[in-house]
């Protein structure tokens, strides 16, 4: 099949685009499992890793299957080019690393995973890269910490896992405007129900072992950008420290592209449903999901977003010991601290993802005791209400 047509729907791009086929003609893209690559003669090896000749060299530069995840994520994303990871973590760290050097300054919304924050607030220190935290929702607060050296941007949005919504577009544009690229991670939002590139911003990555896999079958992770700042930052970076994804993880990913509308649509329909439920019971102090007219920030989730989310963040009365007892309760929606799967999960962020923050820190954050983050899955949305309800009664 031609991959010439651009205008293709997402359903559409996610089943056909960046397709290689072999001379077999297969129907599922191959999975090429090699490190190496064979040469028919001295010559064509040279020209090849001298760029004149189009081919792979070896696969922790790029592989075949590699490439056509990476293909498939660029039709998704509207974006130039993309480098795949060997998980969400590795993206986000290659792309923050990439775009700074020693004296350059960060600034970063401080509603971050506990990960992405130790990589802002620990590890760039260490290469002698400053960085700055600040509440993301209010762009005052960023215009603020500007500095002369100010480089970069990074924010989540919707954050985790209290599901905040920064105002894309306007940090691209004070971006912009100081010389300076944002990143943006989207793993909330989806590239279905959010395009930050649309939006302004320079750099998106994504944990592909959330939605995109969406089976909890493997990790992955994946860079999109304009060719450009790939060829310039990441390139040489990543061909040299070897972050790559693994050629059967790719295949797993690019199965799980396939279904992404459908799944995708499912679970944030789902989603709203639960999240209304919970607004009404007595025993929950809080629900915060972005597809609700109290959300803190409904006017830029209606600006940004084309649909809510899969996630509901939500405050049980009780804190840590209710929060408890009503995960123990539940019989279908399992205990995990992963997002994004077919199953419905939740999670303490308290005491797992978010543990390593201070008191102080995740009370910023509006991460208390008896915050949950609930990840809806594809489960009849009837048994999954009827599993909450349960679960509150008994947690009573």
């Amino acid at each position: 099949m031609s991959n010439k047509k651009r205008n293709w729907k997402p359903q559409t791009a996610l089943v056909h685009s960046g397709t290689l086929r072999s001379g077999f003609g297969e129907t599922s893209e191959a999975m090429y499992l090699t490190q190496g690559y064979v040469y028919q003669t001295a010559q064509a090896a040279e020209a090849r890793f001298k760029g004149e000749e189009p081919g792979f060299i070896y696969s922790r530069y790029a592989n075949p299957t590699v490439d056509m995840f990476e293909k498939r994520m660029c039709a998704l994303e509207g974006a130039e080019d993309a480098r795949a990871t060997a998980s969400g973590m590795a993206a986000v760290t290659a792309a923050l690393l990439c775009s700074v050097k020693a004296g350059d300054h960060i600034v970063a919304a401080r509603a971050l995973f506990g990960s992405c924050r130790w990589v802002v607030e620990t590890l760039a220190p260490r290469y002698g890269i400053e960085a700055t935290l600040v509440d993301g929702t209010d762009i005052a607060n960023w215009e603020k910490v500007v500095r002369p050296n100010t480089k970069l941007f990074f924010l989540e949005s919707p954050t985790n896992p209290t599901l905040e919504v920064v105002d894309i577009a306007a940090v691209a544009a004070l971006a912009n405007s100081i010389g300076a690229r944002l990143v943006v991670d989207n793993v909330f939002a989806t590239p279905l129900q959010q395009k930050p590139l649309q939006l302004g911003a320079h750099i998106v990555v994504y944990s592909a072992t959330k939605h995109i896999d969406g089976q909890g079958r493997c990790l992955g992770g994946v860079i999109l950008s304009d060719k450009k700042w790939i060829d310039e930052n990441l390139h040489d970076y990543f061909r040299h420290t070897g972050p790559s994804l693994s050629p059967f993880n790719a295949w797993t990913l690019l199965k799980g592209l396939e279904t992404l509308p459908l799944r995708v649509r499912q679970q944030t329909e789902s989603a709203g449903k639960i999240a209304d439920f919970l607004a009404e019971q007595p025993q929950i102090a809080r629900v915060i999901y972005p597809g609700r007219a109290d959300h803190p920030q409904a006017e830029i989730v209606k600006k940004q977003m084309s649909g809510g989310s899969t996630l509901i963040c939500l405050d049980v009365k009780g804190g840590k010991q209710a929060a408890f007892a009503l995960q123990n309760a539940l019989d279908i929606v399992l205990i995990s601290n992963n997002l994004g799967d077919a199953k419905s999960l939740i999670t303490h962020p308290a005491t797992t993802t978010h543990k390593n923050l201070s008191d102080e820190a995740r009370a910023e954050l509006g991460i208390g005791p008896g915050t949950l983050r609930l990840s809806v899955g594809l489960e009849d949305t009837d048994d999954l209400l009827e599993d909450i309800a349960q679960a509150l009664k008994a947690a009573k």
